[in-house]
């Protein structure tokens, strides 16, 4: 799964690394432990008739809520889609089919399950930042819907499409976010394309590599760049 991650990016500098359109209408200060239900970035294909895409950087909720949902605070389950299952089950097939997103990230954080008891009892959970391996930016694969809600107003929302981890992933956690590398880009994003996802299951698309952080990032309240340093540095 993917329920944290980084998104410090400087908005002008996700505008020309995803060649966007022009600046987005709403600024997100940095935010270095991103938890569900923030007010993200992700870039989408806006698409006029008889003109060519044009790529747009939009602020949406994370935690996808479907067109048909009586309540938003469905998307409080809906951060994550598993790869296998997103093309048939109902919740995401239409987003799936022509709605596809990137959701631009720092890294990501995963929690490793440690044999190691707490005083409560319960396994230890050992935080790790994972990141690609020249530090570019990640591009995950997303979702995105709009929901109209009964006032009229309308909420983007998005999600983060999930797959089996790595070889070299796996022993931290299961699952792990899918990455969309840069020459992957406009085909994920072209909605007029039907997509198999099979070619961004290569476990070698995007390198990635991991070590361990601080608990501190457990919170979701605290957000600051010293939670992604390795512990061997403080």
């Amino acid at each position: 799964m993917c329920g944290r991650y980084v998104a410090a990016q400087d908005p002008a500098a996700l505008v020309a690394e995803f060649q966007v359109a022009a600046p987005p209408e709403q600024y997100l200060s940095p935010n270095f432990n991103v938890a569900p239900s923030t007010s993200v970035y992700i870039v989408v294909d806006k698409r006029h008739a008889g003109e060519p895409p044009e790529r747009s950087l939009e602020v949406a909720k994370w935690g996808l809520v479907p067109s048909w949902a009586k309540d938003p605070g469905i998307g409080a389950k809906m951060t994550n889609a598993r790869s296998e299952t997103v093309a048939s089950k109902p919740s995401f097939r239409k987003a799936f089919a022509s709605q596809r997103c990137l959701v631009p990230a720092d890294g990501y954080y995963e929690w490793y399950t440690s044999t190691e008891v707490t005083n409560s009892g319960r396994p230890a959970k050992l935080p790790f930042y994972i990141h690609s391996a020249d530090r570019a930016t990640l591009a995950m694969a997303g979702l995105y819907e709009w929901w109209r809600s009964p006032d009229d107003s309308w909420l983007l929302t998005c999600c983060v499409l999930t797959k089996q981890a790595t070889e070299d992933l796996i022993q931290i956690h299961d699952r792990m976010p899918v990455m969309v590398p840069h020459t992957h880009q406009t085909w994920w994003l072209d909605s007029t394309v039907k997509i198999d996802i099979e070619p961004l299951l290569d476990p070698g698309l995007v390198p990635l590599v991991a070590y361990p952080v601080s608990t501190a990032v457990n919170n979701a309240r605290n957000s600051g760049p010293e939670l992604r340093q390795p512990l061997e540095a403080r």
